[in-house]
């Protein structure tokens, strides 16, 4: 039996020497982006994504271990547990095989199998299962039993077939055998339910809809799911069949015969035996089988989503900042207003109004001048548009901002305000603008999610942010996790500024939890900024393990040392002294010096500690000392005249942003209210296997209108402009609507058997043949089977 270890090794291929030291670092505490940046060696330069892998692998399998334990005690407590079934348990890698194994000495209710044990039934089971030449009737004459309430030899041949489907029911082999073959076979039908289609309308395309399991992708999983739980949807799991004759015995029938050595032979028990194997599959079986496929597919999909969730978070946390520059913010509104807020180059608010340009009182040219004397007066030079309801009558008000006085040279960027009133709500919001009404905090959010989109979606729960797909039908525990260490990755790999982050940022930090981040603050609003990363040994509850973990994440622009500006760590301070000795120059001279620094070669610094990897980031975080991984800052246009989507064209050339993508493809805000839908298939001439390959939220595309369907609100969209507008995206048309909502308002294979040979011939030859468990003759005449 491999080691949790040894199996993660060969899942990741690495060495088992580097999953031991990774998880010995993981159970000491260590963060990923710790050990991903500052523990190469010790790790064999494992990356972020293999230590994420590993951490959740073992997670699983520590779970797997300690379910193992419990299974193997309670087994062995019953006083039935063996070498072979011991090995089995033991050798079990996954929580499925581990509980077909437990099933036959699980603890449960009194069943009626178990009732005709008791009557001493179990005998005559044995008897018919081993000896087919039996007359049935016959040989049950022998157990009646009036006494035990076995009254007659057909209810004595009741009681033996409730104790054989039993059998059948708890076999694991089998088991695993029925579910893979159904897997490979079997489809997800599903229709409207009476009286359903008009008020489930955005799911019509599901109405009247089959497709093999195979075959589905988890968003049209989800989909389905979606529609049975708001009663809109019937769904049916329908197994393949080849025949509905009478007598007829399926593929799965035929597996479960094989299995227990069962084939119509003529003998005088084989047909009753043949009944009971019908019995099993129709009456226990298959609704077992086909509940643990509706449990796979929803498990694929909720893995699936949780991972385009999580992409999308990351490129969403990842995207441009505008920089250090003072911004206004525009949270647009019609009957309340708009709300305003200005932030300086630091985020700080220095001035907040309320104006009424749109409907009901139209103060168009009294809003500009405000928003102009706003401008002028704290010299902004970004505008920052949020993207809920007013939001193109607001950009137009900007836009004429703009062109008004170009003096103020102003830059007008639309922005998402996704999560805006739960960030306003918040406890944190309270804290940080006291005394601002509620409204206006998310006009400041808007502003500071343009300077630093990092900074400021890490106030607010990722879950309220709205990249994903059906993220309210996801378990929240793993959705949580997954999202939790995205945004971990993404704060670590950026860094953070010691001396002006908020608290949420300050939390995400390696080795900082919430309340070390407020000692901080705390420390900081006593003290003054700090002025090197020794200084942070004085906060309270930061000891030397968390100062290890945090200490390399955490910059000083500006302070008394210029390392503690960049990414090297304090604890290879040492390696940098000898590089500055080897120069014979100056830190100062060093750091950003490309010329110098290429000309060193890593393997002269190297020694007991740092090796090779540890000294080439060394070299780099010198050549460019707190680079940003993020990209460049860029802006979208969108259309003039273009404001909702009774505006749009097929045909029209358009600008916009990508705002969330999914596995059939990407969604594109182009200005009104709508996002419409790049199919994959349209995403590019050449092939697109997953869209997040081709664009990411925050993406300015270019694209073309295909189709708008105003009825249900949906835009079709191309990014392939030699489409003609006739022609849609091949492709199923997605159900988009139970995802995607309008802008905010407001604020194995198929098994192939034992080798066995099918006993006789006819329909139970047949069903095996369909089951994968035909003989060696026949698989060379039909190699397909």
């Amino acid at each position: 039996m491999l080691s949790i270890g040894q199996r993660i090794a060969s899942e990741l291929n690495v060495q088992e020497w580097q999953v031991k030291a990774a998880v010995d670092l993981l159970d000491g505490g260590a963060t990923v982006p710790f050990i991903a940046r500052y523990r190469k060696e010790v790790t064999g330069t494992l990356d972020d994504a293999q230590l994420r892998t590993l951490e959740e692998r073992l997670r699983y399998l520590r779970e797997l271990e300690d379910r193992r334990k419990t299974v193997l005690d309670s087994v062995r407590e019953q006083g039935k547990l063996t070498d072979e079934l011991a090995l089995q348990i033991n050798t079990a890698d996954t929580k499925a095989r581990l509980e077909d194994l437990y099933l036959p000495y699980k603890p449960k209710r009194r069943t009626k199998a178990q009732i005709a044990k008791e009557a001493g039934l179990e005998p005559l089971a044995d008897l018919l299962l081993g000896e087919p030449i039996r007359d049935p009737k016959e040989a049950a004459a022998a157990f009646v039993n009036a006494e035990k309430d076995v009254a007659t030899p057909e209810a004595a041949l009741e009681g033996a077939r409730t104790i054989l489907v039993e059998r059948f029911a708890e076999n694991a082999e089998l088991l695993g055998a029925l579910r893979e073959s159904y897997w490979q076979r079997g489809s997800l039908k599903s229709s409207v339910r009476d009286g359903k289609k008009t008020d489930g309308a955005k799911f019509s395309d599901y109405f009247d809809f089959s497709e093999p399991l195979t075959k589905l992708p988890s968003h049209r999983i989800l989909a389905l799911f979606r529609g049975e739980k708001e009663e809109i949807l019937d769904l049916r799991m329908e197994e393949d069949k080849d025949s509905t004759e009478p007598g007829y015995i399926s593929a799965y029938e035929g597996r479960i015969a094989i299995t227990f050595g069962i084939a119509d032979k003529g003998r005088t028990g084989d047909r009753w035996l043949l009944d009971t194997v019908r019995w099993a599959w129709r009456t226990k079986l298959r609704f077992s089988t086909e509940l643990d496929m509706k449990m796979r597919l929803w498990q694929q999909a909720e893995d699936d989503a949780v991972k385009v969730f999580a992409g999308n978070l990351r490129d969403l946390l990842l995207a441009a900042p505008a920089g250090a520059r003072p911004t206004l913010g525009l949270d647009p509104g019609f009957r309340t207003g708009v709300k305003v807020a200005v932030v300086d180059a630091t985020g700080k608010v220095v001035a907040t109004d309320t104006i009424y340009p749109h409907e009901p009182k139209r103060q168009w040219d009294e809003s500009i001048s405000v928003l102009a004397r706003l401008c002028r007066v704290h010299k902004v030079e970004l505008v920052a548009i949020g993207n809920g309801t007013a939001s193109r009558e607001t950009d137009k008000l900007a836009g004429e901002l703009v062109s008004k006085h170009p003096d103020l040279k102003l830059t007008k960027i639309m922005v998402s305000e996704a999560g805006a009133s739960v960030y306003s709500a918040s406890a944190f919001a309270s804290q940080e603008l006291p005394g601002l009404d509620v409204s206006l905090r998310g006009a400041v959010s808007i502003a500071r999610r343009l300077q630093d989109p990092l900074a400021e979606l890490v106030k607010i729960d990722p879950k309220s942010i709205g990249v994903g797909q059906y993220q309210h039908d996801l378990a929240e525990h793993k959705l949580s996790r997954s999202l939790d260490a995205v945004v971990e990755d993404c704060v670590n790999a950026v860094g953070v500024d010691l001396n002006t982050a908020s608290t949420p940022l300050l939390s995400r930090v390696s080795g900082l939890g919430d309340w070390v981040a407020q000692n901080i603050v705390t420390h900081r609003d006593a003290n003054g900024p700090f002025k090197t990363r020794k200084d942070l040994n004085k906060v309270m509850g930061l000891g030397p393990k968390t100062f290890e973990q945090a200490a390399g994440f955490l910059r000083i622009p500006g302070g008394d040392d210029p390392l503690d500006s960049s990414g090297v760590h304090p604890e290879a301070y040492p390696v940098v002294r000898r590089i500055l000795e080897a120069t014979k120059s100056d830190i100062k001279v060093v750091i950003g010096n490309g010329s110098i620094l290429k000309s060193l070669k890593p393997e002269k610094f190297t020694d007991e500690k740092f090796g090779v990897p540890t000294v080439k980031d060394i070299l780099s975080e010198l050549e460019k000392p707190g680079r940003d991984p993020r990209p460049e800052f860029k802006t979208a246009t969108f259309m003039e005249g273009v404001e909702k989507i009774d505006d749009l064209k097929p045909g029209m050339m358009l600008e916009g942003v990508v705002t969330n993508v999914a596995a059939f493809g990407a969604f594109v805000d182009v200005g009104v209210h709508q996002d419409g839908l790049v199919h994959i298939s349209a995403l590019s001439d050449t092939f697109v296997k997953d869209p997040r390959a081709v664009v990411k939220p925050g993406d300015i595309v270019r694209v073309k209108v295909l189709e708008v369907d105003k009825a249900r609100k949906r835009i079709s969209l191309t990014m392939r402009m030699s489409d003609p507008v006739e022609k849609k995206p091949a492709g199923r048309e997605e159900n988009r609507a139970a995802f995607q909502k309008p802008r905010p308002q407001g604020n194995e294979k198929r098994p192939s058997g034992q080798g066995a040979q099918a006993a006789g011939g006819g329909a139970l030859a047949d069903a095996l043949r369909r089951a994968g468990v035909a003989n060696a003759s026949e698989r060379d005449k039909n190699p397909r089977r």
